[in-house]
């Protein structure tokens, strides 16, 4: 695949909705409830089937899943696999090198970040559907 082909490949932005929103596990119903009254489950499901999201919409989920918009408009899986085969299976020696180089943070301090903010995240999840039991 050519740049050009990549350049005008569409990307997907519902399947990478459908990709953050795993990745940080949280339920298409829970995300439904943080959008409102007019989602449910069925709603999210097909909003993550469409190539193309509204920019209101793409905007509202970004914020729920603390992520940039841009980070689900720009997503190519396609391309970042290929990015690391061509990595990995180079014979170029500066290539592999690169990789190798040590990083200027600590990268287990960065994975207890992501898991606090992912407990932090369920915690927050249980205690609106708590208020929401309380509620009916």
């Amino acid at each position: 695949m050519t740049y050009t082909d990549m350049q005008n490949k569409k990307i997907h932005q519902g399947r990478n909705i459908k990709r953050f929103r795993e990745m940080l596990g949280i339920k298409q119903e829970a995300l439904a409830l943080e959008l409102g009254d007019d989602w449910n489950q069925k709603k999210i499901s097909l909003l993550e089937q469409k190539e193309t999201v509204e920019t209101d919409i793409l905007a509202q989920v970004a914020k729920i899943l603390k992520v940039p918009a841009e980070a689900i408009e720009n997503f190519d899986e396609e391309q970042a696999v290929n990015i690391i085969s061509n990595t990995f299976t180079s014979n170029d020696t500066s290539t592999l090198n690169a990789v190798n180089i040590q990083p200027t943070f600590n990268p287990i301090d960065k994975m207890v970040e992501l898991y606090e903010r992912m407990l932090e995240q369920q915690k927050e999840m249980i205690e609106k559907l708590e208020r929401l039991i309380e509620n009916k």
